[in-house]
């Protein structure tokens, strides 16, 4: 089965990553358009019995009802690549969740990350200053990261970052990996990219290997494409004259981000 989850450029549901499609125990993963007005295409209904759920404002502006509240005209983005953090809703398992699209342009787009949980935090919206922003890396690694749902805030499963990396640059680089419950030193997670390119019709290169190589697969990733990274290291480039953004979601047995390095290409940290 291969890595790469191909989106659809047209259809309401853009791509979908579920446990038992990627044949792993904690991830789900999907991205929606929403259209503008009163089609069919225009609202999003969402439930999850016995998973949380993180439910990211990708572009546009949408209207959210969830447990007894709703948040109208949400969202500040027209593109992923804006200069601005993005709306996240959480909410526990049982939680109804519908998003309608509030804008009269082009459709808005959703994405939805679940992962197992038992109910133990309440619902709440991420504002957009609630959003840490940092920049890693230095020269042709630079990027710069958004930690939506990260460790220091409550969850039961689920990790959330978005990453905008450069035209010409590398990104999770040099490659890491966490698919060892060994923490401190590493961790065990599942992991979903969700990708964007600027302009769309540009390309990235993910590769995902492991030590042993029983995985390696390099991947060619166009616009709103999945890869799975079931374990191993999973390194990004992007080709001159293209940006790249992906959403990361994360889960695993343990909710901590603790990552291995590749021991052939960790030189590079000790030649800054």
């Amino acid at each position: 089965m291969s890595l790469l989850v191909k989106a659809s450029q047209a259809d309401r549901q853009i791509v979908q990553v579920t446990p038992a499609s990627a044949g792993w125990r904690f991830v789900g993963f999907s991205a929606y358009r929403l259209s503008p007005g009163a089609s069919p295409d225009a609202g999003l209904d969402l439930f999850f019995a016995d998973r949380e759920m993180c439910v990211v404002v990708l572009t546009g502006k949408v209207s959210i009802e969830a447990g007894g509240q709703r948040w109208s005209a949400i969202g500040d983005r027209n593109s992923v690549f804006d200069d601005v953090s993005p709306y996240a809703l959480y909410a526990p398992p049982g939680t109804k969740v519908r998003v309608t699209a509030a804008g009269t342009g082009a459709p808005a787009e959703v994405a939805v990350c679940d992962a197992p949980a038992t109910g133990l935090y309440p619902m709440r919206m991420i504002e957009p200053s609630q959003v840490k922003a940092s920049v890693r890396g230095q020269g042709a690694n630079t990027r710069y990261v958004r930690d939506i749902l990260p460790q220091t805030e409550t969850a039961e499963s689920l990790l959330v970052v978005e990453v905008r990396t450069p035209s010409g640059h590398s990104s999770s680089y040099p490659p890491h990996k966490h698919d060892n419950d060994n923490i401190p030193l590493e961790s065990s997670l599942e992991e979903t990219y969700y990708h964007r390119l600027n302009p769309p019709q540009g390309f990235a290169f993910q590769r995902v290997y492991t030590d042993e190589r029983d995985i390696d697969e390099s991947l060619a990733v166009e616009d709103h494409d999945v890869v799975m990274v079931p374990r191993g290291y999973h390194p990004v480039v992007v080709p001159y004259g293209y940006d790249s953004y992906y959403l990361n979601v994360m889960a695993g047995p343990k909710r901590v981000w603790h990552f291995k390095n590749d021991p052939a290409h960790e030189w590079m940290l000790a030649a800054r």
